[in-house]
């Protein structure tokens, strides 16, 4: 697999059942992750983060850390504002 390429949760989850699978065939994890197109690294970062999850609960939680990326933001974005009023209010400004 191309390095950088975004990869779907669908598509990870694919990959970890097809090295499960080579896993149980006695391959090692070296061997499934080469088989998959992936580095050892990679595998177990994506088993550590999708390892138990069905293809719904995982776009479920691609959607739950976008949507908390963006409300970090809009907080981050809300204390700069309150910041800058509180400064221009004491006459400091």
């Amino acid at each position: 697999m191309p390095r950088g390429k975004k990869v779907s949760a669908e598509q990870i989850i694919a990959k970890l059942r097809e090295a499960e699978i080579a896993l149980a065939r006695g391959q090692t994890v070296p061997e499934a992750a080469k088989q998959i197109g992936i580095a050892e690294q990679t595998y177990y970062r994506w088993k550590k983060e999708y390892g138990g999850l069905r293809v719904d609960q995982a776009k479920k939680l691609k959607e739950l850390e976008k949507e908390n990326a963006r409300l970090k933001k809009l907080l981050a974005e809300a204390e700069l504002d309150k910041a800058i009023l509180k400064e221009a209010a004491s006459g400091n400004f």
